[in-house]
């Protein structure tokens, strides 16, 4: 028996070879868009799980309460560390403090490179389950001893043995490798870590710092065997409040497992994030295998009404109702497997386009048993779901009407698949506008005053070389005629990180106020182009400069000074003039509101930002630039960065959502029109001899084309209707996360639904214009 369904559904396949392959096609699509998607869902709800005890790490982060609000980081007080470990033995299996990632130099021989490291504790590895593949992961206890990646160790010393070799860090620090690790996966949050430095080395400054009210580490634990990190995180809560005056500060355990998604805070709790965009994708991937789905039901359920006379004859023959079912379902599943094989396919050719999309790093896993399980399952379902309505449809074919020949059609059999068809355009509609509305808030947000100039812009950064060579590095780079300015910072123009409190006159001292604090030279404003709205610039014509201040706007309004040139401040006890106001500037999310901000004359140094000339080649000018860095330190590498690179960065997430959104809904589209296609195709075969007939009698092309189409358009059209307000609500939803967001109009909506309504009647046109232009004489012909 079941060889004979079989035999059957491949004639039947092979019978209809057009409509076959748009079966096939169609539903390959869908089923690669979501196996692509469950890969990428995977990957990102497993961010984290390569550590073996993943369910047992959690961050502390730390809320502090401004003005009502509470805020909440990830940068803790050094004391803390100490603190867990002494005071809650019984909670914690291993704390450890580690720095956040910063570049390094590291040299080797005549080999030179930079790479991102961080300053961790001993405990550190052992936490995090490091897969040593050579040395020990306790080596850390060593103040001169280092741990590094495979893929470093390869790039350091190629195929040499890296144990006991030394590396010379930043140029003023050898250390030796103690051990070498597995490079960590992309979906882990410290992927981008190649060194692990030990923390009790004297050159890391941030081991020496005891004061509570100075946030500058990150801090990591492991919970005991039987602790319970809710619990725990109740109890550590309140252990900075008797250390911190003047300001409500609490801790909290946020688990590693939840780091990645859950990565947006209101009222010190987590409250969603990135987990809504991985929802996002999920959803859209199940509607776009959905609409394959419905392409197969309508186009099986429209061709295969002309086979009643089969159903008519199994039944009367003595076939069951439940044979008939498993028949037509076996036909759905040979497709479901062979669009499988070619989903298969298509997905692993995708996925170089993908991976750049997606920024992921993905791939089929051919050896996972748990992968072809689910494939297996997935690809049942699917031939069970698109198939489904099918097989009941035509098993419910009464054997008498069939053979009296007098069966018809009812005039609302074909009331499901219009249904269906509106579905599919709802849902590429909706894509469509989701697509265009995320597109306008980047550039929304792109054309958003920056408050400088970007164009031309470099950063590097202040090796220890260059240290105390400001002038000599300025006027040399300068006499090039390649540099336009050039100037140094604290921080990088593209982010502003470090926060402090500041105090003024009349200043409510019950109320801490954080200020984004800046180190610069004096030719910082010049070099990046910065907008002074009231009073002067730092320059050399004022050496007490060391001790003067100029706030943004956003910290003049904070502040409520009438008449600010000459206030005094006071900044981590000493007293700063006020000498100018500067416009703001976007450093830190584009979508927000403009923190404020205060920089200071004088201070530390770690950023160089150098403005090339115009008029050069770009190329040109970082090769004279090159040599002079060269001269000035010749022992570390010359790494630079465009600051309008870093400051594209910044839209690199809703770059993603539009990229995908964009992506899917063309293959939504996509879907849908070849659906319509062989549905288009079918109606037209069905009413061959009524078009010939018309044509005899004197129809026109134009109005046997009229008549083809105007009911699939109808459908396209509701379609339009009921996306609108769908896809309005879904939208404003996710726009009101963003401070700053453009509006949506309505001729977005116009645009979508005209564009889809264009493509779905090219798509019905070809099909209807080749069967008005058929010959009458042929048509009359058909059976």
């Amino acid at each position: 028996m079941i060889k004979n369904y079989l035999k059957i559904a491949f004639r039947n396949l092979v019978k209809n070879k057009v409509y076959s392959a748009i079966n096939i096609g169609g539903l390959a699509v869908g089923m690669g868009v979501a196996m692509l998607v469950g890969l990428w869902v995977a990957d990102e709800i497993s961010y984290n799980t390569y550590f073996k005890n993943s369910d047992r790490l959690a961050q502390v982060m730390v809320n502090q309460t401004f003005e009502g609000v509470v805020y909440t980081g990830g940068t803790v007080a050094m004391p803390t560390g100490d603190a867990l470990r002494t005071q809650f033995k019984s909670d914690f299996k291993r704390v450890s403090l580690t720095s956040f990632t910063n570049e390094h130099t590291l040299a080797t021989g005549e080999k030179k490179l930079r790479t991102n490291g961080r300053w961790v504790q001993a405990d550190f590895p052992q936490m995090f389950t490091f897969k040593m593949l050579k040395g020990s992961m306790g080596s850390l206890k060593d103040p001169t001893s280092v741990l590094i990646t495979h893929s470093l160790a390869t790039a350091l010393f190629g195929s040499k043995e890296p144990l006991n070799q030394i590396i010379r860090i930043d140029n003023k620090l050898d250390m030796k490798v103690a051990g070498v690790y597995e490079d960590l996966p992309r979906n882990t949050t410290f992927f981008d870590t190649k060194i692990l430095l030990p923390w009790n080395n004297s050159e890391n400054w941030l081991s020496k710092q005891v004061w509570w009210d100075s946030h500058d580490g990150q801090l990591f634990v492991e919970m005991a065997d039987r602790a319970d990190i809710e619990q725990a995180s109740e109890k550590v809560r309140s252990l900075p409040t008797p250390h911190v005056k003047d300001l409500k500060e609490e801790l909290l355990l946020h688990p590693m497992a939840k780091l990645h998604l859950y990565d947006e805070f209101e009222n010190g709790k987590a409250a969603g994030g990135h987990i809504q965009f991985v929802w996002l994708v999920g959803v859209i991937g199940v509607f776009v295998l959905l609409l394959a789905c419905i392409n197969f039901m309508n186009l099986s359920t429209a061709r295969n009404e002309k086979r009643a006379k089969e159903v008519g004859i199994r039944k009367a023959i003595g076939s069951l109702r439940t044979q008939l079912i498993l028949q037509f379902l076996s036909e759905s599943m040979i497709v479901a497997f062979l669009a499988f094989v070619l989903a298969l396919m298509l997905t692993n050719a995708s996925f170089p386009f993908f991976n750049r999309l997606a920024d992921k790093q993905m791939s089929i896993p051919w050896n996972s048993a748990a992968f072809w399980l689910l494939a297996l399952g997935f690809t049942v379902f699917t031939g069970l779901v698109s198939g489904s309505y099918p097989a009941l449809y035509l098993a419910s074919f009464e054997p008498v009407k069939v053979l009296k020949g007098v069966f018809r059609v009812g005039r609302f059999a074909t009331m499901p698949r219009k249904v269906l068809v509106v579905i599919q355009f709802t849902v590429s509609i909706t894509l469509i506008i989701g697509t265009i509305v995320v597109y306008r808030q980047i550039q929304f947000a792109k054309n958003r005053t920056v408050g400088y100039t970007r164009d031309k812009l470099i950063t590097l950064p202040l090796t220890v070389g260059l240290y105390g060579h400001y002038e000599a590095l300025r006027n040399d780079l300068l006499q090039t005629q390649a540099v336009e300015n050039m100037a140094e910072s604290s921080q990088t123009p593209a982010f502003f990180s470090n926060n402090n409190s500041v105090e003024w006159r009349g200043k409510d001292p019950k109320q801490p106020t954080f200020f984004r604090d800046v180190n610069v030279t004096r030719d910082f404003g010049k070099t990046i182009g910065w907008h002074i709205t009231k009073g002067r610039d730092f320059s050399a014509a004022f050496p007490a400069d060391s001790l003067s201040v100029i706030m943004n706007e956003t910290a003049l309004k904070t502040t409520g000074l009438k008449n600010p040139i000459g206030e005094v401040v006071k900044y981590a006890g000493r007293d700063y003039t006020v000498v100018g106001i500067v416009k703001d500037m976007i450093t830190q999310s584009p979508y927000a509101k403009t923190e404020p901000t205060v920089f200071f004359g004088s201070g530390w140094m770690s950023v160089i930002t150098v403005r090339l000339a115009n008029g050069i080649p770009a190329q040109e000018a970082l090769e004279k630039v090159q040599a002079v860095f060269k001269k000035h330190d010749p022992d570390s590498p010359f790494e630079y960065k465009f600051l309008d690179q870093e400051y594209a960065r910044k839209f690199s997430n809703e770059a993603k959502i539009g990229n995908l959104t964009t992506f899917f809904a063309m293959l939504a589209i996509f879907i849908s029109c070849l659906g319509l296609f062989g549905l288009a195709s079918y109606v037209a075969e069905q009413r061959t001899k009524e078009i010939g007939i018309r044509k005899v009698l004197g129809a026109s092309v134009a109005n046997l084309w009229q008549l083809l189409s105007q009911d699939f358009l109808g459908l396209v059209i509701i379609s339009c209707v009921i996306s609108v307000p769908l896809a309005w609500y879904f939208l404003d939803g996710w726009l009101q996360k963003y401070e700053y967001r453009t509006p949506i109009s309505w001729w977005i909506f116009a645009v979508a639904g005209l564009g889809v309504l264009v493509i779905a009647l090219f798509t019905v046109s070809y099909q209807a214009i080749r069967a008005a232009l058929l010959n009458p004489v042929k048509s009359l012909k058909v059976d």
